[in-house]
């Protein structure tokens, strides 16, 4: 067996394998008795019919092609190999000379990993802006436990404040028409809290019980149906009930009823605890990714766009399906983001991850970086967590999507990777910058 490689250009190889016109024929051979065995031909036994019958039956290019099936795996990888090839896709035939008798002639276009020049990615000293905790987070993450805890009691005696739940018959319209599911009986609306169009919660505030009346408001301009974009409505309204919502009082009891603590102290030394986690994981994450952003900003690689497509393409399909489960319309987004705009976010996006993805999978080359055992276990237990699952289970369930144990075992790598250089470079916290405040 004999190998022609030639670059052709960007990272394309083509690959000229001959093999010898005897393995040829051994492979032919081969092919015939493996479709006689499904083949039905009359007056012949499966499996039984002479090879001119089942040429004559099936014709000598399926017999070729079924040939080149089982014997080009096997060259083709003996090609990659013995050239050094780093392939990223499914080889692919271009041409052959199948011509019994005479050696096999077939070309084969591959296409390989893209180069990476690695710039500076160690001893990196990388400012990052620390995580500020909010000076009120305390008393909020307090208060809304106390709130999880609250009851809601009738009010008969006076007119709705603007902390009250206020239970509605409402029903809108505009430019007198009725709003296509802008109505509703016995709606539970917390008007402090509303997520309603501007300006509704805050004229039902001081209304009665039994009150009908009708409040003005104006859609917003970004608001995501555009019959409705600025447009002025008319609601009616008829309060049917004002409920005050009465918050525990902060006490040893309280603190005993809602975890494992004797005392209010207790309780909020756990918040503190929970608030300080968050700003450690907050700036790991920060510092990770300063750090990893540097490393791939310094680093150079031409990625064809043969893969920027492909990544595109994958990257759209979940796209879809996401929208898809949240009961949009990708024809929808693409009329709302402009389907131009939005194919260059996602090819962007492609060629962001793929400049990523070719970084870490350097850097594990150069630093001999592997997967072990426990690294794909360890994502296997966090999986089969998040699924609520056993890990025997979760491992019949990927059986069927191999896919998804290669996600894993990228996701583990890039874990080792930015671990690596979490340890060989030093991240200094700075002060976040304060935000201008733009005058009106």
């Amino acid at each position: 067996m004999k190998f022609t490689v030639e670059k052709e250009n960007d990272n394309i190889y083509k690959i000229d394998i001959t093999i010898p016109a005897k393995d040829a024929a051994k492979s032919y051979d081969e092919a015939v008795k493996r479709i006689a065995q499904y083949v039905n031909v009359d007056g012949f036994r499966k499996g039984k019919a002479p090879r001119s019958v089942i040429e004559r039956q099936v014709g000598t290019e399926r017999i070729k092609h079924e040939a080149l099936d089982r014997l080009m795996p096997s060259a083709i990888a003996q090609a990659v190999r013995e050239n050094n090839l780093d392939v990223i896709t499914q080889p692919y035939i271009t041409k052959f000379d199948f011509t019994l008798g005479q050696d096999l002639t077939v070309e084969v276009k591959v296409e390989t990993r893209p180069e990476v020049v690695l710039g500076e990615y160690k001893d990196l000293k990388v400012d990052v802006e620390s995580t500020e905790i909010p000076e009120d987070a305390f008393d909020k993450a307090l208060q809304n436990i106390l709130n999880q805890y609250s009851t809601l009691e009738l009010v008969v005696d006076r007119a709705a404040k603007d902390t009250d739940i206020a239970v509605i018959d409402f029903e809108g319209f505009v430019n007198g028409e009725k709003i296509e599911g802008g109505d509703a009986k016995n709606y539970p609306l917390d008007l402090g809290h509303s997520n309603f169009i501007p300006g509704f919660a805050e004229q039902i505030a001081g209304k009665n019980i039994g009150d009908e009346f009708e409040i003005k408001v104006t859609f917003p301009e970004n608001y995501h149906d555009d019959k409705l974009k600025g447009q002025p409505a008319i609601f009616k309204i008829k309060l049917n009930e004002i409920k005050e919502r009465k918050v525990p009082e902060l006490n040893d009891d309280f603190a005993q009823k809602v975890g494992p603590f004797k005392t209010v102290d207790e309780l909020k030394a756990d918040i503190q605890k929970y608030l300080d986690n968050q700003k450690e994981t907050s700036d790991k994450q920060k510092s990770e990714n300063a750090i990893f952003e540097k490393v791939v900003e310094a680093a150079s690689v031409d990625i064809p766009q043969t893969m920027i497509d492909r990544e595109a393409e994958s990257l759209t399909n979940d796209y879809k399906q996401r929208i898809q489960a949240q009961g949009l319309s990708w024809d929808a987004v693409e009329k709302t983001e402009g389907s131009e705009k939005l194919a260059d976010t996602i090819k962007e996006d492609a060629r962001i991850r793929i400049k990523n993805s070719l970084v870490i999978g350097k850097i594990a080359q150069e630093e001999n970086i592997k997967l072990e055992p426990a690294d794909i276990n360890a994502k296997l237990g966090q999986l089969s967590a998040a699924y609520g699952m056993s890990q025997a289970d979760l491992m019949k369930q990927l059986g069927k999507n191999p896919e998804i144990i290669t996600s894993l075992s990228q996701q583990a790598l890039n874990d080792k990777v930015r671990d690596f250089l979490m340890q060989k470079n030093s991240v200094n916290f700075v002060k976040p910058k304060k935000q201008k405040v733009e005058s009106k």
